[in-house]
């Protein structure tokens, strides 16, 4: 099968298969959030458009932990009292969490890594961090869809976001193609449980593989594997927290019980049964 074949499969389910809470590590504790799907004018530049609108009591706060997908996010950002701002947020290597408070709303793209490189020289640099982004159209026209009067503003928001993101981006070039193949490949098909078979999966040499990640992404491919496992297992501890953890390990390719629960501690920061058995998961 052919590169551009591959891409074509994967990008066509990747939307559907990839659940926008599933990096949500306490989906009960979410504000007010929306998906929407990229445009199709887009559809190879992000995975989708997230949207979340939170009005926190004063005094109070609402803790968002997220055990990340591996990519970037462009995100556009205002919070109550001050100037809304624009940042490239990197890929991370953790869980991470975000405390918000008082009244705010974000509008950020998950971007596919053929975004990437018209965006930022070297992604590596930005895993577990942020920078402020210099794009004052951007930020205009989406804090203009969402503080105006009509009753679509999340959709005319993502509206003007695509069209700003395929004017910056431009023509998608073979390796950005290539890049976002892999990226679907690692992040939708459970058969994936080694680099090396995704490298043989899309016809290319490991060492080329690694290198659309770093390029294209920031993270090894077997980083990226591990994340799309982790988060699998997580969802499944939430639908089901009678589950035994050993039966969860063994269908997501892990050798035993115990590196399942060595990589959730190593990379969420806890082990499986106290996560299964929070409340708020």
């Amino acid at each position: 099968m052919k590169i551009r074949d591959t891409m074509s499969d994967a990008a066509a389910i990747v939307g559907s298969v990839i659940d926008a809470r599933r990096g949500v590590l306490y989906p009960a504790r979410m504000p007010e959030f929306h998906r929407l799907p990229a445009p199709p004018e887009a559809a190879d530049l992000a995975v989708w458009f997230w949207i979340p609108q939170w009005r926190i009591e004063p005094g109070r706060s609402s803790r968002q932990d997220v055990v990340a997908y591996p990519a970037l996010n462009l995100v556009v950002e205002q919070h109550e009292g001050e100037p809304a701002e624009v940042q490239l947020v990197g890929a991370t290597t953790a869980a991470s969490f975000r405390d918000l408070r008082g009244r705010g709303w974000a509008v950020g793209a998950l971007l596919r890594p053929a975004s990437v490189a018209a965006l930022v020289e070297d992604p590596a640099a930005l895993l577990d961090a942020a920078m402020p982004f210099d794009a004052p159209e951007l930020l205009a026209d989406v804090t203009a869809a969402m503080t105006g009067a009509g009753d679509d503003r999340r959709s005319d928001a993502v509206s003007v976001f695509a069209r700003w993101l395929v004017a910056r981006v431009g023509d998608v070039s073979p390796a950005a193609q290539q890049a976002n193949a892999l990226s679907d490949l690692l992040m939708t098909d459970a058969s994936i449980l080694r680099a090396e078979d995704a490298a043989a999966r899309l016809h290319l040499s490991l060492r080329t593989l690694q290198r659309l990640a770093h390029r294209h992404v920031g993270l090894p491919p077997a980083a990226m594997i591990r994340r799309r496992r982790l988060q699998e297992a997580a969802q499944r501890m939430r639908d089901d927290p009678r589950a035994e953890i050993a039966l969860i390990a063994a269908d997501l390719g892990y050798a035993d019980h115990a590196h399942l629960t060595r990589d959730f501690r190593t990379v969420l920061g806890i082990a499986p049964s106290s996560y299964r058995a929070d409340p708020d998961s």
